[in-house]
C-alpha cells in the first residue's frame, strides 16, 4: 500500500520524458557553446553575410534546445506534484502551479532555475543583436 500522493500515468509519463531529455543536459549546454564560439569567429573574421546568418541561426537553435532541455531538468527536480496536464481539473491544476512556485523557492531546485534564466537572456540578446535580417529569428 503506498501512503504517498498518488500520481497520474500521463504525469509519470511526462516526468520520465523529462528525466531522459534532463539527461542531456551537458550534451545540450557544449552544443550551443560550440556553436556561439564558431558565430562569433565569423564575426570577428567578418565572413559573408550568408555564412553569420547560417551560424547565428544555428546558434539560435543550440540555445533554444538547450533551454528546452534545461527547463526540463528544472521539472525534474521539482518533482511529480508539479505536473499539469490537459485531462486535470482546475483545482489540481492551480494545486500543481503553486507546487511549482514553492519548489523554485528550493535550494536544489535554484541551480537549474537559473540556468533556464541564463539561457533565455542569452537566447533573447542573440535575437535582438542580430543585424543580418529579419529571417533570422526563428
Amino acid at each position: 500500500m503506498s501512503l504517498g500522493r498518488k500520481v497520474s500515468k500521463d504525469v509519470l509519463e511526462l516526468h520520465e520524458a523529462d528525466q531522459r531529455l534532463a539527461g542531456t543536459l551537458r550534451d545540450r549546454l557544449l552544443d550551443a557553446s560550440e556553436a556561439e564560439r564558431e558565430f562569433r569567429a565569423a564575426q570577428a573574421r567578418t565572413a559573408p553575410a550568408a555564412e553569420q546568418r547560417e551560424l547565428a541561426i544555428r546558434f539560435d537553435k543550440a540555445l533554444t534546445e538547450a533551454l528546452a532541455t534545461a527547463e526540463a531538468a528544472e521539472r525534474v527536480a521539482m518533482g511529480t506534484k508539479t505536473y499539469t496536464t490537459g485531462a486535470q481539473d482546475p483545482k489540481t491544476h492551480r494545486a500543481a502551479e503553486i507546487a511549482a512556485r514553492k519548489a523554485r523557492a528550493k535550494w536544489a531546485v535554484r541551480p537549474f532555475s537559473e540556468e533556464v534564466t541564463r539561457l533565455r537572456t542569452a537566447r533573447e540578446a542573440h535575437r535582438l543583436s542580430l543585424k543580418i535580417g529579419p529571417q533570422v529569428a526563428v
